[in-house]
């Protein structure tokens, strides 16, 4: 069994209530395995439905899982860390099937452990030191993230990131990813449809504010802060 995010320790236990179907070659055991969320399916509610998580995470992340798991089967990337495949892969086109499911799965990862029960307010101490700093006010990044993941043009994803010493609001299409980047994630909010449609239908604007006022997890972007 191979660790989604060994470098950042982002996954939890195998759930062995959603077991990842496809196998890696060479064993019984999926090279990869669908990590347990790390709240009830409902904690989320009524800012993100048990309904619509149940179909996040147990078919759309499933899925990826499952296709991670068959591209990379009897290849040279087979065994190796998640995050080494997508630094491997990235960029190069006949590997894009392989990068983007393997990205997406760490997208996905990330954006669980960016949530919490009871989450949003403002952060403290050194992490809202530095926001202040790099934005002006955490007002100002508040807006400033909003516009990212508003004016995502179709499927992607808004992001707090660090890049150096700096902190930076990046937005990025389908599977890319900040680790393709030389970026360290600290936040991400997932602006997929499937992320909020059936609680706001194309409302992403009302979604992008109830992750920002209710379900963004502080504590979590704090300890990415390198």
């Amino acid at each position: 069994m191979v660790s989604l995010l060994p470098l950042t320790g982002l996954l939890l236990a195998a759930n062995a209530q959603v077991p990842a179907k496809t196998l890696a070659a060479g064993g019984d055991d999926p090279a990869f395995v669908l990590p347990t969320l790390p709240y009830a399916q409902d904690a989320l509610e009524p800012h993100l439905s048990a309904r619509t998580l149940s179909v996040h995470y147990g078919k759309h992340y499933q899925t990826y899982v499952d296709n991670l798991n068959t591209l990379a089967a009897d290849t040279k990337m087979a065994g190796l860390p998640l995050e080494e495949i997508i630094r491997q892969t990235a960029g190069k086109p006949d590997q894009a099937g392989l990068f983007n499911n393997a990205a997406q799965v760490w997208n996905h990862t990330f954006f669980w452990k960016s949530m919490k029960p009871n989450g949003g307010g403002a952060p403290t101490g050194k992490l809202a030191e530095r926001i202040t700093a790099t934005f002006g006010s955490f007002d100002a990044f508040k807006a400033a993230f909003s516009e990212a993941a508003l004016t995502q043009f179709g499927s992607g994803w808004a992001w707090l990131v660090q890049e150096g010493d700096t902190l930076k609001i990046i937005k990025t299409s389908n599977a890319d990813t900040p680790l393709a980047h030389g970026q360290t994630a600290l936040l991400t909010c997932d602006v997929w449809e499937h992320a909020y449609y059936l609680d706001h239908l194309n409302r992403r604007k009302d979604f992008v504010q109830a992750f920002l006022d209710h379900l963004v997890n502080w504590d979590f972007a704090a300890s990415q802060v390198k």
